[in-house]
């Protein structure tokens, strides 16, 4: 392992950086530079070697926030606990989505500029899937479960990727790429696909990768017109359907759902995940929103279409 690589702090750094946190130690290098720069003057008595050390410390400190993330430790949790929520909001990416494969990933369903595969990604992932029959009311609650001919044929695709290890041949074939070129990346737990040096999709872990990829092949069949979808609706409603499965597609064991506090770049929030008992594989992560109070605003934490 290289020197950079001990250093770096991939958790503060690159897409997890922190703008606030980036912007504070910047104002802090610079006037630090210019202390050293000015102490330098008024000890030693030289204009150039105080230049000079004012130059060397900002450059040290540019590197430590860009391979840290930070010049001062504990960066983070001072700007949270000490920056206004308003300011840390503007920068913040919050909870990540449900994730899945990248519009423009590959194949004719990625074409066409980013507006258009916004619009063409919005569905409405419960009222397809209800009418697609992949779910149904439940017989013992106000709810909705799978249909138990869906959850079949679902759970053997899943064991079928999880067994052969077949996840790069899949997500390959269901994008049109060669498989020789898909390599994945894993952060944190999180599953990452690059092809060609572009992100393919993401997942939050290879549970929800092996989910995604199964019903990818199952649905089909339900779904009408699913080819013509982009990859956009797909990979909505390919998450939309993780919020149904009870057991896990990677260590077979049960799928527990409850609200936690999760740690983004500049702040805390409370989300709805659902994640495998055995292996503590996530499979699901939704925002939190407060239960409708009578008169008020509110609702339960269901997926947002």
């Amino acid at each position: 392992m290289s020197i950079v690589e001990r250093v770096r702090k991939p958790e503060y750094t690159g897409e997890n950086r922190c703008i606030p946190c980036t912007l504070a130690n910047s104002v802090i290098a610079v006037v630090l530079a210019a202390v050293v720069g000015a102490a330098w003057w008024v000890l030693v008595g030289t204009v150039t070697g105080g230049a000079v050390v004012a130059a060397v410390v900002l450059v040290a400190s540019a590197l430590s926030i860009w391979l840290r993330g930070y010049l001062v430790p504990g960066t983070p949790e001072l700007t949270k606990r000490y920056f206004p929520d308003w300011l840390l909001a503007k920068f913040d990416k919050g909870p990540a989505a449900a994730g899945g494969m990248a519009a423009g990933a590959g194949g004719a369903a990625g074409d066409g500029t980013d507006d258009e595969r916004e619009l063409q990604g919005q569905v409405n992932s419960e009222a397809v899937l209800l009418e697609a029959g992949v779910v149904e009311p439940c017989a013992d609650e106000d709810d909705l479960c799978l249909s138990p001919a869906f959850r079949g044929s679902w759970r053997d695709r899943m064991g079928t990727i999880r067994e052969e290890g077949a996840e790069r041949a899949e997500l390959a074939n269901q994008l049109d790429l060669d498989p020789e070129e898909v390599r994945f990346e894993e952060h944190g737990g999180a599953f990452v696909a690059f092809y060609d040096g572009r992100r393919a999709g993401q997942w939050e872990s290879r549970a929800a990768l092996i989910a995604d990829l199964a019903a990818a092949r199952v649905l089909p069949e339900w779904v009408g017109g699913w080819d013509d979808l982009a990859i956009g609706a797909r990979s909505q409603l390919l998450g939309g359907l993780r919020i149904f499965i009870d057991e896990c597609p990677d260590c077979s064991g049960p799928v527990v759902a409850g609200r936690e506090t999760v740690e983004s770049c500049c702040r805390s929030h409370e989300v709805v995940a659902a994640n495998c008992q055995e292996c503590g594989s996530r499979l699901l992560e939704l925002p939190y929103e407060e239960p409708a109070t009578p008169g008020g605003p509110g609702g339960d934490p269901t997926l947002s279409d």
